[in-house]
């Protein structure tokens, strides 16, 4: 982590108090070993998995849209990263298997709950290929005791398609293919045939390649996906569809094909065509935010299917309706949970919490105004209860995985604080387009997110780690204040809804001021510690203070505004402290900065959105010459890098 830089921080403290020390990353580093992987297996066999790489699936399958038993094969295409003798697969245990091939022999194999032991004797290097035939039907939510959901059918409430389609995140892909259930360990592509009646269509990931029709009332869809892949984003979904596509035209690449598998019922694509549509507009925007669409030689697209939401399965999301938010969640997962992955389910906030702040992206852009509605309802339902941490503890619990509350909502409402103390949008969305770049067809923790933004940003975000994303809970602010001569004095104190775990949040703060015969302003602050305390100086016209944090960029509740004319701690209390006198001011040209003690300083200067106009080092006095800058207030920070008093004035110009 780097030495923390403040030149984005507009106001810094004349003094502070605190009751806690943060900025330790010894919480963070114990946190960076978690389960990635199944949770059937044993470490011992999950270790076992880590002999070999997979590189390539091909599924070969027979299904129909009103079962979910299937039959067909699997393949694993794979290197041994040691010398192996057995390779151990993950498949659920009630399939028959008829026949196991390594590199087309037939091979004798164990079976242990769902753990199949194969035979393969390669050396370090060495390539081989497992070929397993089966039937079956996979489990369902009643019976498996472990939720199920690996594949499900059911018939669409609202239109009366009938459906078959797989669902496999986080665990579930064993329950229909034999599989290596790592995150960490991608494919580097997989083919999906699904063989099914001929009033049905299939859809899956890349592109289809060809519909061969078998001439026995069934044809073959032949998809081929030639990227980087997960297990749990290899998809199918069957049903009686229409196609239907438009073209989008993002930047970075060329046309974009949006293929969508929608129930063939008369009135569905009517009803959502115009909601498909926005697809177009959702990819173009995020293209420019993002960086390229990352599978834009191949595709995007939608299969229906009788879900609530939808699943961000690489190239075809599985949906059950369109409307904006939905749609544009599932696609930026194309970018944040498939082209880069989160590397344990308990990082997965690297999925879910970029894509559901992409909802907000996608209102400010598109739906102006609407997402402060949208911010406001995330805080409300993070604030219903007091505990709670983005960083997933237990991995293994879907409920924990998948917390509406955690997961999506604070995990969009911390990338939110995340941009405020970037407090630069370029330079926001150049680390998301970093990111992309740095963790291509990878994995990546949240830790090594946020290493990402540090480096972009030049900021120290352990703090930010420390409190939003391992910590607990939300802080509850009050304010204090008074105008003493022409300087206002200004306490901001901080409790918590989880002192016990994190008793206090270090973010910056804003207020909106009110003052006499301008527009409000707003001022942010420095936050340290649970009470930090400040004065602006040349502030006569400042009458009120109208709100905490009005631009909603924390997570916080409000404990009130009181204007204390007893407050005057910071004048009287300190009657030899250093002070500043900066003349003329206001000035049209050559301002003097004279410091009534002697000693070394650095000044910074800045203009009202904090960006740098000037800064340097002086003994007790400098000059500086605005008359080439634009009319308005500056804001002027001193360090004494004798004593590390700060001081801050406002300079109008």
């Amino acid at each position: 982590m780097k030495n923390k830089i403040l030149l984005s921080f507009l106001f810094l403290p004349f003094f502070h108090f605190s009751q806690d020390s943060h900025g330790s990353c010894s919480s963070i580093k114990k946190h960076s070993n978690n389960q990635m992987k199944s949770n059937t297996f044993t470490i011992p066999q999950i270790a076992q998995t880590e002999l070999y790489d997979v590189h390539y699936y091909f599924l070969n399958l027979n299904m129909t849209n009103t079962t979910t038993a299937l039959s067909g094969s699997g393949e694993i295409h794979a290197r041994a990263k040691a010398n192996l003798d057995t390779a151990l697969v993950e498949f659920f245990n009630t399939f028959v298997i008829a026949s196991i091939e390594v590199d087309g022999n037939p091979v004798s194999y164990s079976r242990q709950n769902s753990a199949l032991k194969i035979p393969v004797n390669k050396l370090q290097g060495e390539n081989f290929v497992i070929h397993v035939n089966y039937s079956g039907t996979p489990p369902t939510a009643a019976t498996n005791p472990l939720g199920g959901g690996g594949m499900t059918n059911a018939s669409s409430p609202s239109w009366g398609n009938q459906v078959t389609w797989s669902l496999s995140e986080p665990f579930a892909a064993y329950e229909w293919f034999p599989v290596k259930q790592s995150l960490k360990d991608k494919a580097d592509s997989c083919a999906v045939w699904i063989t099914v009646p001929s009033n049905c269509k299939a859809g899956s990931n890349g592109i289809l390649q060809q519909v061969v029709d078998l001439g026995n009332g069934t044809h073959r869809f032949e998809w081929k996906h030639r990227h980087p892949i997960d297990y749990y984003l290899i998809s199918v979904a069957v049903a009686r569809y229409v196609e239907y596509n438009v073209t989008a035209n993002p930047a970075g690449s060329g046309p974009v094909l949006i293929q969508n598998f929608i129930y063939d019922n008369p009135g569905t694509l009517p009803n959502f065509q115009d909601d498909i549509d926005e697809t177009v507009d959702f990819m173009e925007l995020f293209a420019d935010l993002f960086g390229p669409y990352p599978f834009a030689d191949e595709k995007y697209g939608h299969c229906m299917a009788p879900i609530s939401g939808g699943m961000e399965h690489q190239t075809m999301t599985t949906q059950g309706f369109f409307n904006p938010t939905l749609t544009c969640h599932e696609l930026a997962h194309q970018w944040f949970g498939d082209h880069a992955t989160c590397s344990s389910w308990a990082d997965i906030w690297v999925n879910e919490g970029f894509a559901s702040y992409a909802e907000y992206i996608m209102l400010e852009n598109l739906y102006p105004g609407d997402e402060l509605q949208d911010m406001l309802d995330r805080h409300d339902n993070i604030m219903s209860d007091p505990d709670g941490s983005v960083w997933v503890e237990d991995s293994l619990s879907d409920g924990s995985i998948f917390s509406g509350r955690l997961v999506y909502d604070k995990g969009a409402a911390i990338v939110h604080t995340l941009r405020f103390l970037i407090n630069d949008d370029q330079v926001f969305y150049d680390a998301l387009k970093a990111y992309q770049t740095i963790y291509a067809d990878s994995v990546a923790s949240g830790i090594e997110l946020v290493d990402v933004f540090e480096n972009e940003s030049g900021l120290d975000l352990s703090n930010f780690l420390e409190e939003w994303y391992f910590g607990e809970g939300y802080p509850i602010y009050s304010v204090r204040w008074n105008s003493v001569g022409s300087d206002l004095l200004l306490e901001i104190n901080q409790t918590t809804s989880m002192p016990g775990v994190t008793p206090v949040f270090t973010n910056d703060l804003e207020l909106r001021f009110d003052r006499s015969g301008v527009a409000d302003t707003t001022i942010r602050f420095e936050i340290t510690g649970t009470q930090n305390q400040f004065i602006i100086s040349n502030a006569s016209n400042y009458v009120n203070i109208l709100k905490i944090d009005p631009n909603n960029w924390i997570c916080n509740k409000t404990n009130g505004i009181v204007k204390d004319l007893n407050f005057t701690v910071g004048i009287e209390d300190n009657p030899n402290k250093p002070r500043i006198s900066v003349f003329p001011n206001p000035s049209n040209g050559p301002v003097t900065i004279e410091m009534r003690a002697s000693g070394d300083y650095s000044l910074v200067l800045m203009d009202s959105k904090g960006s740098v106009i000037a800064s340097r080092e002086f003994n007790s006095w400098t000059v500086l010459d605005l008359k080439n800058e634009a009319q308005g207030t500056y804001i002027l920070q001193v360090v004494s890098k004798d004593s590390g008093e700060k001081f801050t004035e406002l300079i109008k110009h």
